[in-house]
């Protein structure tokens, strides 16, 4: 008779916590010590997270770097949007999401399944899909992906440790700042172990994993692409608005790394000083074009430059929401992950809870 898998279930507390980036450095980490896996994201993203074909895209991209197989990545069961929340308060959204959730006890020569939980503790609950009711009805032990901004997320994860009771088995602090790090491994940890919340890990903060890809900020800011269509790949780490005197945005742009700077089309002397600093992308704002000097002067650099519509405060906004939101869809990001759950996570203490033992090498 097979032996049930067992179930992990990576949860946070608040969206866009680093799960799927977790998720992709643990699982890869499990995978090289042999273990067979399944993944599985049972509440899925909105509308516009979504493939042509309507797959989930973190679900196809984590199943793609990992190398899975269609029978190691199970189906999401729902995509919640205003649309489903409403069929459900009317009642005509019968779907008995929980039930179908049994489909994921047992897979063929799985070890573990590993599940991305919803955005945060209470989303799903309608649907009898949130972290708890998915971790009650599997049986599966959770660790919370959280970043650290405060103490304040100390109040957070004990509320969440009264929540999830003794199916949270640990918790790994993403995105940590330099100055928090000290803090965090002297104080905070000793203090949440003793209040039965294991720390599996501490990942420093990286302005790789934080920043996004110049196609990214195409999408998002519907802009039109001047030059160097084939540098879209390009990440950006920082964000910087040219709107002083040229000496002092020499001064300013200097200081910068891998920026995107944002500044009006008719300065071309913002524009020229930017493409000669540290920068991956030149976006400029009211659709005003830029001088042929400046698109000359970014193809010899191979800068992409972008045009928008939006004025520089809405453009501003649309690009700080999409570091806010980055996505770990880079393979430069993966690898990256990858090293640093290797060198700053307990990988053998999680495998030691789950009561993991060393698979077996045919």
């Amino acid at each position: 008779m097979q032996q049930a898998s067992k179930h992990l279930l990576i949860g946070s507390i608040e969206a866009f916590s680093g799960k799927s980036a977790a998720i992709l450095g643990l699982a890869q980490s499990l995978i090289d010590k042999g273990y067979r896996l399944a993944y599985t994201k049972p509440v899925g993203t909105r509308s516009e997270g979504l493939s042509e074909e309507g797959v989930d895209i973190d679900v196809q991209f984590v199943a793609d770097m990992l190398g899975l197989s269609s029978d190691q990545v199970y189906p999401t069961l729902l995509s919640i949007s205003p649309q489903r929340v409403q069929q459900k308060i009317l009642g005509k959204d019968l779907n008995r999401y929980a039930e179908q959730l049994e489909q994921f006890q047992n897979g063929d020569d799985v070890d573990l399944v590993i599940l991305e939980g919803p955005g945060s503790l209470t989303e799903g609950y309608l649907f009898d899909l949130s972290l708890i009711q998915i971790a009650n009805a599997l049986a599966a032990e959770i660790v919370l992906v959280c970043r650290f901004h405060d103490l304040a997320t100390i109040d957070a994860l004990l509320n969440a440790k009264a929540s999830l009771g003794e199916r949270l088995i640990g918790v790994i602090f993403n995105d940590v700042h330099a100055e928090q790090h000290n803090l965090l491994q002297t104080t905070v940890k000793s203090f949440l172990e003793e209040q039965q919340i294991p720390v599996l890990g501490v990942l420093p903060s990286n302005a790789l994993l934080r920043s996004v890809s110049v196609a990214e900020l195409v999408q998002q800011l519907q802009a039109e692409v001047l030059c160097c269509h084939e540098f879209l790949n390009l990440m950006v780490e920082e964000l910087t608005i040219g709107a002083m005197n040229v000496n002092s945005a020499l001064k300013y742009f200097r200081q910068g790394r891998n920026m995107a700077v944002v500044t009006g089309g008719d300065r071309t002397d913002l524009q020229l000083a930017a493409l000669e600093s540290s920068t991956h992308c030149l976006i400029l704002t009211g659709h005003f074009p830029p001088n042929e000097l400046v698109l000359n002067r970014a193809k010899d650099l191979e800068i992409p430059v972008l045009l928008v519509d939006s004025d520089t405060l809405t453009t501003v906004e649309i690009v700080e929401r999409a570091f806010q939101r980055a996505q770990v869809h880079e393979r430069v990001k993966v690898e990256c992950i990858r090293d640093m759950i290797d060198q700053h996570c307990d990988v053998n203490r999680l495998l030691s809870t789950l009561g993991l033992s060393t698979p077996v090498t045919l």
